[in-house]
């Protein structure tokens, strides 16, 4: 895979916070209120495109671009490895940004029948889907990685640190790759949760890390599209602050992934 390269019109993109200044009024009481400055997160349509022909848009932050375009590759099976995206290149256009990448002529003509119908919200994993059947695509087994239960509770205590973007506007999602032993070795963040793990697979992909030898943990609660993003690129256990829905327990229970919940007292709970 060649080197990401970014266009100059998206200069944004590198900005860590992604954040932006307003003015608002704070009530504290119904006599006492005060001007005062607060942080909202960017949030901007970004298209995913396939050798020139776009694929989907998606509501992300525009930060970590070039990871977000390769993990969501990996992540939805666009491609089968990083090896088959060719270049990435993060334009910004008057209607938004756009993240173009070549692939094989044969992935891409696989994409025809896969195009998403309307956009991707920040919040959901499956906007734009056009079947059902499209929910229960194939997955990937997965094998459980040996991690003790105080290691995922000492990466849930790490999470917060690793979340600049979180710092200025407490609005954001967080992604992090933690060793075995819990030690967080790369985050991302995005206004998505499903986002935020696309862009944790990217950055992952580009720094060699073997799938295989850690574990994710997330700032938000589980739904099943993390668990189908996960099994797609061989992660076998997936911790979230928040529990997972039933049909996220579920299909993890297929492709043979835990998922570990963070509970009161620094416990963890782990669902098999």
């Amino acid at each position: 895979m060649t080197t990401p390269k970014q266009s100059q019109d998206a200069s944004p993109e590198s900005r860590s916070d992604c954040s932006v200044a307003v003015k608002g009024v704070s009530h504290r009481h119904v006599a006492v209120s005060e001007v005062v400055e607060w942080q909202l997160p960017e949030e901007e349509p970004t298209a995913l495109v396939y050798n020139g022909r776009s694929f989907a848009v998606m509501l992300a932050s525009p930060a970590d671009l070039e990871d977000f375009g390769l993990g969501f590759s990996l992540a939805e099976g666009v491609v089968e490895s990083a090896a088959e995206v060719d270049d990435i290149e993060v334009l910004r256009l008057e209607a938004g940004l756009a993240i173009r990448m070549t692939i094989p002529n044969i992935r891409a003509a696989a994409l025809m029948g896969r195009g998403r119908a309307m956009e991707g919200r920040s919040g959901c994993g499956i906007c734009g889907i056009e079947t059902l059947e499209a929910l229960r695509r194939p997955l990937k087994q997965v094998r459980r990685p040996d991690v003790a239960p105080d290691a995922i509770a000492w990466a849930f205590q790490q999470l917060n640190d690793h979340q600049p973007m979180r710092a200025r506007n407490f609005s954001v999602h967080g992604a992090a790759w933690c060793d075995r032993l819990g030690q967080v070795l790369l985050s991302r963040e995005d206004v998505g949760r499903h986002t935020a793990l696309d862009k944790l697979i990217g950055a992952m992909s580009q720094a060699g890390v073997d799938n295989n030898d850690g574990f994710v943990v997330m700032s938000s609660r589980c739904g099943f599209e993390l668990v189908q993003k996960a099994a797609n690129v061989g992660i076998g256990l997936l911790a979230s602050v928040s529990a997972p829905t039933t049909m996220a327990l579920s299909m993890a229970r297929q492709v043979g992934m835990s998922l570990a919940v963070s509970a009161k007292a620094n416990a963890v709970v782990v669902l098999e």
